[in-house]
């Protein structure tokens, strides 16, 4: 099969927005809990009404600041409550919300600014807008600075106190679905960020297919603790999906403070990055270990990926039914409880997840959906969902949308949630786009029912010199699936080999170094450490089983330090190539000219 268009669209209307939801809500079900955040060591939750209230108070001060329909409103800051309001508040006032991640360098602020034009910047620290200040007298555009951690929202809303609520409303109704909502600049791996251009009706039609396509979670009843960047397109899709659908939307305070809050909070279900359910399973194989329990994981974890492969294919063993009650008790239970207790499921996107963790979860009762999708697709363009799931794969297209293979391999993708095209760049537009029908840049095979799997980057295929053709990406994520390995990139584009570089954990080292009675903890002094190499070659020759021996990685280099979000990696834990080879590039020469 070479294009698949999934059944059951929802139809959205033309002059819908994207606040019209947020007023229906809170005219039908004042009382429902919309969000909730943390208050000491309880979450406090908001009413619909009283979310609505706070949208609108902030939105008419928005107006009062001289906030025009279409106008540009940056928001530089974390996860947090704050957040979502500030998001709605610029739609209600007819603005477009312009994102910026909060490890975004001063350099990249002033390109988002400048480029978007925003007239207006909300910083969530004093930090954070000392970062903004360095680069002000570049940005005459933005006239209007606030911070959120010194009272920002209260400000607004006290300098929009005499603006009539039905002014709100009637800006608010001028909106419809062709306007643009959002203005989001892709990270990239590669040059400046470019902005994608969302419209009201991208992100309304993509948040009602989502809906549409996971009725079991999202309803009303259910819950989420939202830890993701709402910067990525991803976490607005949920924000906004939640918001539609009724669900309660939590906030966390971060990452670190996540495993507390899970058990606080109890979510019905998670949203998160591959990254995330890498470090879970890895921080419990690794206490298993460090507690003399570690056959007994290693056990379970096997035992659950099999029962998971076994009831994809129809039938489960009377054996594994059996060892999988006994690790249901001794193992499974607690990690379940340890994400809260009542989670049934989770929603996985941003990267590839990778069959083993994917059955893992599934076989411990916690089954990982995995959806796919870019910025300029509005995030949700293919899921998997609980009536139609397949481990391994990406899922199927939301309703509505369609998925095509290039006779080169290239993923195709047509619907609703298609961008606009990028802001100020035609040229990259073009680039892109084929009619209806959008380049994803990634390389994937489409089955007879329409389940889509990715087999790797377009742009990330390398070629060695003796023209073998190979996807990093399987390397890559197989190496990482190793509870001592935190990123791994693939080399060798050009070179008579390939070869890997390898970053190490640094959660997992020091008790690693302790339990093997190293004289240090730090990745510098124990990269040549024969131990430690013989770990990492470990992690190496079980990835080289999915590929040729062409396609096998030959050697490898520790590097002394882990790659970080801003530097190596995109805040969606992409690894930037360029970068990396570039900061490596004596490393690199090293392997291939000794």
């Amino acid at each position: 099969m070479r294009e698949y268009t999934s059944p059951g669209e929802i139809q959205v209307a033309a002059d819908t927005n994207l606040t019209d939801a947020l007023w229906e809500a809170a005219s039908a079900n004042p009382t429902r809990p919309a969000l909730a955040h943390r208050v000491g060591d309880r979450f406090v939750e908001w009413s619909t009404q009283q979310f609505a209230d706070e949208v609108q108070a902030v939105a008419k001060g928005l107006m009062a600041l001289g906030v025009e329909k279409g106008d540009k409103v940056c928001i530089y800051s974390g996860t947090r409550i704050e957040w979502t309001v500030l998001d709605f508040a610029i739609w209600a006032a007819g603005g477009v919300t312009v994102p910026i991640y909060e490890t975004s360098s001063a350099e990249q602020v002033e390109w988002i600014v400048s480029d978007s034009g925003a007239v207006a910047l909300m910083a969530e620290s004093t930090e954070l807008k000392a970062e903004y200040d360095s680069v002000a007298d570049k940005l005459p555009t933005c006239t209007n600075v606030f911070v959120i951690d010194d009272g920002a929202l209260e400000e607004l809303k006290q300098k929009g106190s005499d603006i009539d609520d039905d002014a709100v409303r009637e800006r608010a109704s001028s909106v419809v679905g062709s306007d643009m909502a959002t203005l989001v600049y892709t990270s990239g791996t590669t040059g400046r960020p470019k902005g994608c251009v969302i419209s009201h009706y991208n992100f309304a039609w993509d948040a009602t297919q989502v809906a549409a396509a996971l009725p079991e979670f999202l309803k009303p009843g259910e819950s989420t603790l939202l830890f993701l960047p709402l910067a990525h397109i991803f976490a607005r899709v949920i924000q906004t999906s939640c918001i539609r659908s009724g669900v309660l939307l939590a906030f966390s305070t971060g990452i670190p403070n996540l495993l507390e809050e899970l058990k606080i909070f109890q979510p019905t279900f998670l949203i998160a990055v591959p990254r995330v359910f890498e470090k879970v399973f890895n921080g419990a194989q690794q206490k298993a270990h460090g507690e003399g329990k570690g056959k007994i994981f290693d056990k379970a974890a096997a035992v659950a990926e099999d029962y998971s492969r076994q009831s994809e294919a129809g039938k489960v063993g009377l054996g594994t039914k059996v060892l999988h009650a006994i690790f249901d008790k001794l193992v499974y239970s607690k990690l379940r409880d340890a994400m809260g207790g009542r989670v049934r499921v989770a929603v996985s996107g941003g990267a590839a997840l990778g069959e083993r963790l994917g059955h893992f979860y599934n076989g411990i009762g916690i089954p990982i959906l995995e959806g796919y999708g870019l910025t300029e697709t509005t995030a949700g363009a293919t899921i998997n969902t609980p009536a139609a799931s397949r481990v391994g794969t990406i899922g199927k297209p939301v309703p509505g949308a369609s998925v095509k293979i290039a006779d080169d391999g290239e993923i195709l993708l047509k619907g609703g949630l298609i961008f606009q095209g990028y802001y100020n760049n035609p040229e990259a537009t073009e680039e892109v786009m084929d009619g209806e029908w959008f380049h994803t840049g990634d390389l994937g095979a489409l089955d007879g029912e329409g389940f889509v799997r990715i087999t790797g980057r377009k742009k990330e295929i390398l070629v060695t010199a003796g023209g073998k053709n190979v996807a990093p990406a399987v390397l890559e994520d197989r190496m990482r699936a190793h509870a001592l390995i935190s990123q791994a990139m693939v080399i060798g584009d050009g070179e008579p080999f390939i070869a890997a570089l390898i970053t190490l954990d640094a959660e997992a080292l020091p008790a690693w170094a302790e339990n093997n009675d190293k004289p240090s903890k730090e990745a510098a002094d124990l990269k040549d450490d024969p131990d430690l190499q013989a770990e990492i070659q470990s992690a190496i020759d079980e990835a080289n089983k999915a590929v040729s021996k062409a396609e096998s990685i030959r050697t490898y280099r520790i590097l002394p330090d882990d790659f970080e979000v801003g530097n190596e990696l995109t805040p969606t834990l992409k690894v930037k190539r360029n970068v990396v080879g570039e900061k490596y590039g004596d490393v690199i020469a090293e392997i291939y000219n000794s």
